[in-house]
């Protein structure tokens, strides 16, 4: 059954602001938006701490609970929530039955209204408990929101601080504000709101464990317009989704132009690989269009450096470097030595700012800290009609969860490097192969449709290290390996046997497990199950 609306003709002029009622959490510079708006001669109407906030500051201000003749009660929770109140915000100024409405029962229109809501999402963030937090759900806010938006033809609404100085600037040009500027204000006011609601949704779906609702959103807030996606033909945005995960959504740039759409996507990459690599001895990942293409570790973040840029130097050209400790001199010095697009670091010395002062074009962001590898957020893809959503990949193994599968198990040092490898193949393009030795990659297969073409491609890799270093043999000779995914068949075991592998690390599960552990026996090859297979697609 469809409902009839009065209709309203959107007004040609501005709409003067004779009355505003504001109502805010957040009190950045509301003192100096209000005393524009006095001196302008709107009236000031305004509930708790607004309104002493407001008086404090010698403005003249009118209580809610005075238009309505209702104090505000059950803890603040009922004081909005009044026909005084949404008549005001609702009422059509063109429509005569409105306006009759309005005289008889005494309602006075509201022109502006401002409200930013209580500070759930940031309670959330610091761990509040059940009670606190759904005492930070905001009721009356929401619902005066979207009464002032659905009225933007006569009402303007701000949500946020960062439009105070658009409103006064529209009202110093015409006077009042404009239909145009109500309607970009009522856009934001709706996605708020929205954004809001989902935020206590995911909380609530993640409190009572409910891993698949009914109804699933996400929200974020505009980070900077992009100048264009992936390709210059595509249009982008960066938002940001409130969680405060260290990393590129929440780091300082201290240098450079703007980050790219590919740019911030491959930084995440990057940061997130290295974070694996927190607590542990220095660590590097140079990442090449969302795959590393060199990871390593050192007595030092140069030396991890070094080691990481020796696996690709090709592909390292143009990279993003990212580091698990505070980027110092030495390791600035080296990282200058090529052109790189980003680095991320938890931190950086003064010396080595001033070293990349010098390279214009090189961003360096700093985060104050790094992810926690272990705790994940929920990710999600968008696909024809709808979306994907999962847990992060944030599972970790230790030494009990292996199982060592052939005749020799790995030595001390396979086991340190099967480990490192195992990190790193989480982070690569299914499907992966990753060549690890002494706590370095030597050669990396990414995202290749067959498995032992990864295999091959990794070699191949490791190979060309061995031709530009002048070595007499392949780093990937006493190297191990680990795969993403079972091998299905034996044929990428024997080319790892074949490139001098000893050790390799995988999840199991083919119906050709037999195989392939056969032939690693015959070949002396270590060999360990996890149990746990790494896709990334």
């Amino acid at each position: 059954m469809s409902i009839a609306a009065p209709t309203s003709t959107a007004p040609t002029t501005p709409v003067r602001i004779r009355r505003a009622l504001i109502s805010v959490s957040d009190k950045t510079g509301l003192l100096d938006f209000a005393r524009a708006l006095h001196g302008h001669g709107t009236e000031l109407l305004s509930t708790g701490g607004t309104a002493a906030a407001l008086r404090e500051a010698g403005l003249p201000v009118r209580d809610v609970s005075e238009v309505t003749g209702f104090p505000e009660m059950m803890d603040g929770r009922v004081k909005t929530l009044h026909p005084m109140v949404h008549g005001g915000l609702l009422a059509l100024r063109d429509n005569a039955d409105h306006l009759a409405a309005m005289e008889s029962h005494g309602i006075g229109a509201i022109d502006l209204l401002v409200v930013n809501l209580y500070p759930f999402e940031e309670t959330v963030a610091k761990g509040a408990d059940y009670a606190t937090s759904v005492e930070n759900i905001d009721i009356g806010g929401p619902a005066m929101i979207r009464a002032a938006a659905k009225n933007h033809a006569f009402v303007a609404v701000v949500t946020d601080a960062a439009d105070y100085a658009p409103l006064l600037e529209e009202v110093a040009a015409h006077g009042g504000t404009t239909y145009a500027f109500r309607q970009r204000l009522a856009l934001t006011a709706y996605a708020r709101t929205a954004a809001y609601d989902s935020a206590v949704s995911t909380w609530l779906a993640a409190a009572i464990q409910e891993e698949t609702p009914r109804w699933r959103s996400f929200a974020g807030r505009l980070a900077q317009p992009l100048r264009y996606g992936e390709n210059p033909h595509q249009k982008a945005a960066f938002y940001t989704d409130g969680s405060n995960r260290p990393g590129v959504a929440t780091a300082k740039q201290w240098q450079g132009k703007e980050l790219s759409y590919n740019n911030i996507n491959d930084t995440d990459a990057a940061f997130e690989l290295v974070a694996e690599f927190a607590g542990e001895a220095p660590a590097c990942a140079i990442i090449k269009h969302a795959n590393p293409c060199g990871v390593g570790r050192g007595a030092t973040l140069r030396e991890a450096y070094q080691r990481a840029y020796t696996c690709d130097t090709t592909s390292a050209f143009g990279g993003i470097v990212a580091l698990n400790g505070v980027l110092d001199g030495p390791t600035a010095e080296e990282i200058v030595k090529i052109f790189t697009e980003v680095v991320i670091a938890p931190e950086a010395t003064d010396e080595a700012k001033a070293i990349f002062a010098a390279k214009k074009n090189l961003r360096l962001l700093t985060t104050g800290a790094l992810p926690d590898a272990s705790k994940g957020t929920l990710s999600f893809r968008q696909v024809a009609g709808g979306f994907l959503v999962q847990d992060s990949d944030v599972d970790t193994i230790t030494a009990s969860d292996l199982k060592v599968v052939t005749k020799r198990a790995p030595s001390g040092q396979e086991l340190e490097d099967l480990f490192f490898a195992w990190k790193v193949a989480k982070h690569v393009k299914s499907n992966a192969i990753v060549y690890v030795k002494d706590g370095a990659t030597v050669g990396i297969g990414a995202g290749q449709m067959s498995r032992v073409d990864s295999t091959m491609i990794g070699a191949r890799k490791a190979g060309e290290i061995a031709s530009a270093l002048g070595l007499s043999e392949s780093p990937a000779v006493g190297s191990v390996a680990a795969s993403d995914a079972f091998f299905p068949f034996a044929d990428g075991i024997e080319v790892l046997a074949s490139v001098g592998v000893k050790a390799v690390i995988q999840p199991g599960g083919s119906m050709k497990d037999q195989d392939v552990i056969d032939t690693a026996d015959r070949l002396g090859l270590a060999m360990v199950f996890t149990g746990q297979r790494h896709f990334r697609h």
